[in-house]
This record gives C-alpha cells, sequence and structure tokens, in this order.
C-alpha cells in the first residue's frame, strides 16, 4: 500500500482512540449473569504481551477477561500497554488481592474496577463464590491505602440485585471510589441469551433515583454518569440508543485468541464477524483498514442491538458532547430547583445515524449464543471441565 492511499484511508476510517483488550476466558468466579468461567480458554491460544506491540497509540485501554490476574504474564501485558495508551484500567472480581497489590506497586498509575454485584450476601450469590464480596473491598481498601487513586467498583444490575444500587453507590462515595453500572446484556461474550431484565419498573426506578443523586453531586463527571445511566434505563425499556453506536471505529475489542470485534456484545443470532486478528497481520493499519473491517463497520450501521454498554457509549458521548451537554445543562438546573428529573422520556440525538440501528429487528431464536466463541467449539467436554477444574485449584 503506498503512503498516498493509506493516507486518505486514514482520514476516512479514523484511527481508534479505546480499546479493550479480552486476555483470556478463564476465570475462578461462578457469575449467574455470565458463563464465561464455563467456557475457559487454553492458555497456549492467549494472546502474548508481544502480540500487542503492533497496536498503535490510544487514549484508553481496558484490560479484562475473565479474570485477568489468572495470566501469569499480566504485568507484562500492563508494561506494553503503557507504550500504547495514556490510560489502562484493569477490570477484575477482586478476587487475587496479592497479585493486584503488586501489580499496582509496579504501576501505581494504574485504574482497577472491582465486580461488586451487591452486598455482601447478594454478591456472593450473583458471583458463586463465598467471600467474593470481602475479598473485593478488602482490595479496594488496600489499594486505597497504598495511595492508588484510580479505583472503583461497578455493578451489573440484573433483575435480582437493583435494590443494592442506592447501598453501593452510597458506599462508593463514604469510601471515596469511583462507582460504575451496567445492566446484564445476552451476547458471545457472556455465553447468555437469556440476561433480559424482567421486572422493568422496579428496575428503573432504582435507576432513576441513582440519577436524581448523581445530578445532585458537584461534579460534572457524575452528571455526565447520569446521562450515562438513562442510557441504561431506555436500553432496559427496549428502545433504540440515545446516541449512535460507533464500535469499530473509536473503539474495538480483541478476543484472547488475537480476533478483532467491533464490540462484545454480538449475538450470532443477529451477526457475528470479526474483523481480522491481530497475530495474522504485519500491521495494525493492514487490519484495521482492511475490506473486511470496512465491511464490519457498515454492519455496525445498522445491526439491530440497542446495546448501550460503557465500551461503545463513553466513545460517542465523547464525540457527540454537545447533546449529553444540553440534557446534563437542563437537568442540573431542575436539580438545584429541588425539582424531580424525568426518566419517562429520553432525547434520541440525530447526529446522522442508519434509523434501522438499534431496532431489535430479526434475530434467529435458533440459533443458541453459548456455541459463539470459536475458541471452544473444539474443545471436548472432558478437556473443557479438567480445565475448569485447574483454574478453580490454582485459584482458590
Amino acid at each position: 500500500m503506498n503512503s498516498t492511499n493509506n493516507d486518505t484511508q486514514i482520514e476516512r476510517a479514523g484511527m481508534p482512540t479505546d480499546v479493550s483488550i479480552i486476555t483470556t476466558y478463564r476465570c475462578q468466579m461462578r457469575c449467574k449473569m455470565c458463563d464465561i468461567w464455563d467456557h475457559p480458554t487454553r492458555k497456549n491460544e492467549e494472546i502474548k504481551p508481544e502480540d500487542l506491540e503492533m497496536l498503535p497509540k490510544f487514549k484508553f485501554a481496558n484490560i479484562t477477561g475473565g479474570e485477568p490476574f489468572v495470566r501469569l504474564d499480566l504485568e507484562d501485558i500492563i508494561e506494553v500497554m503503557y507504550t500504547k495508551a495514556e490510560r489502562i484500567v484493569i477490570s477484575t472480581s477482586g478476587w487475587h488481592t496479592k497479585k493486584i497489590l503488586k501489580l499496582a506497586e509496579r504501576f501505581p498509575n494504574i485504574g482497577i474496577r472491582v465486580s461488586i454485584e451487591g452486598l455482601p450476601i447478594m454478591n456472593d450469590d450473583l458471583r458463586g463464590r463465598e467471600g467474593g464480596f470481602d475479598r473485593g473491598i478488602r482490595t479496594l481498601l488496600s489499594l486505597k491505602e497504598m495511595g492508588i487513586n484510580d479505583i472503583g467498583f461497578g455493578q451489573t444490575v440484573s433483575n435480582k440485585n437493583s435494590h443494592d444500587l442506592i447501598p453501593l453507590y452510597e458506599l462508593s462515595k463514604s469510601l471515596g471510589m469511583e462507582f460504575a453500572t451496567a445492566s446484564f446484556h445476552n451476547s458471545f461474550y457472556f455465553h447468555r441469551d437469556d440476561n433480559i431484565v424482567t421486572n422493568i419498573d422496579e428496575v428503573t426506578a432504582n435507576f432513576s433515583e441513582l440519577i436524581e443523586r448523581l445530578m445532585k453531586e458537584n461534579k460534572p463527571k457524575s452528571w455526565f454518569r447520569a446521562f450515562f445511566n438513562l442510557g441504561l434505563i431506555n436500553y432496559i425499556r427496549g428502545n433504540p440508543r440515545m446516541l449512535p453506536c460507533e464500535a469499530g471505529t473509536a473503539n474495538f475489542f480483541i478476543e484472547p485468541n488475537g480476533d478483532v470485534y467491533s464490540c462484545n456484545g454480538l449475538e450470532e443470532r443477529y451477526w457475528k464477524e470479526t474483523m481480522g486478528n491481530i497475530k495474522e497481520c504485519t500491521s495494525f493499519e493492514e487490519l484495521w483498514f482492511s475490506e473486511q473491517a470496512e465491511q464490519v463497520r457498515q454492519k455496525v450501521k445498522t445491526c439491530p442491538k440497542n446495546c448501550w454498554m460503557v465500551g461503545t457509549a463513553a466513545p460517542v458521548m465523547k464525540k457527540y458532547i454537545s447533546h449529553p451537554s444540553k440534557w446534563v445543562l437542563k437537568n442540573k438546573v431542575k436539580s438545584l430547583m429541588g425539582r424531580s428529573i424525568c426518566t419517562d422520556t429520553v432525547p434520541i440525538c440525530s447526529v446522522g445515524q442508519d434509523p434501522l440501528q438499534g431496532d431489535l429487528r430479526g434475530g434467529n431464536n435458533l440459533i443458541s449464543n453459548i456455541q459463539a466463541s470459536g475458541l471452544i467449539n473444539d474443545m471436548p467436554d472432558d478437556e473443557r471441565l479438567k480445565l475448569i477444574d485447574e483454574i478453580e485449584s490454582e485459584n482458590a
């Protein structure tokens, strides 16, 4: 490819600003809303730190799994990514306290987000391991004592735990930590096709209360988090996204085997297509500006799913900042005046997106998401079960 054509393609497609690296599908937890743990990856199939050296520069990188801290070379991965990204956040269960603290000592600017699904009994029930809440909080408190600033926890809200949303938010405030939220989704990544909020009124009421409290804070970051949570209400109600999805343009995901996907919310019953594999190209630009990658971006523009996850919502909230800002300004004034914030209607921000995107059309319900990951399709049950037992014994 000559430099002129390459420059033209870069101008057309643009380089991504955010990346999520799924380091492994091995995990010691047994979460009820996520079956990653039941479909582990083979260690020898997982990307190595040197595989990531071809990546470009980013503003943000999320290191996730599975459980990233089951990898013995995680520090090497972080070392490579600090040459690539301005900010790095690791998503973890918080189970491996000693490993997490050791890594934070070496990389004091690291971000750590611990998944906590409720107060102790609810958390341990949903995450399937007794003592999970205690380990997670102990990890966070230890990081805080060390002086690590970019720390916090996040809750994935489902039918069972929305009543703990406000208590966890207040706990995060009292500890001086960040608090992130999500709604459970279906996708090949989670190996679930039944993650659907059915007690909609109760769950959205709890999100509405969270929005009220966020808007009363003095931090603009909290006000925009309120807008993000409005998007979760909108998603739960089955409406199209408030802002378009530009997955595969502003951000992308790398699978444990090196496959690159536009997002981790894909479902085979709708569509699921890789943009390429970082192990099979000589440069990232070769993959990013390929015909296959462009074909995926075109499919994203008319993707029927209405997902609202931080990985794909945050980049477009920043890109089209004037739209969230209008909502924030209007509702901050209402909050200051002591008036309640209406969450019954949400703004749909028109920025030229295709009207087909997020309309929930079609979808072959006969196709299961459980076998959607190419990494586990050829793994015999006896090998898979043996690997699960090994992971549990190694990460007790």
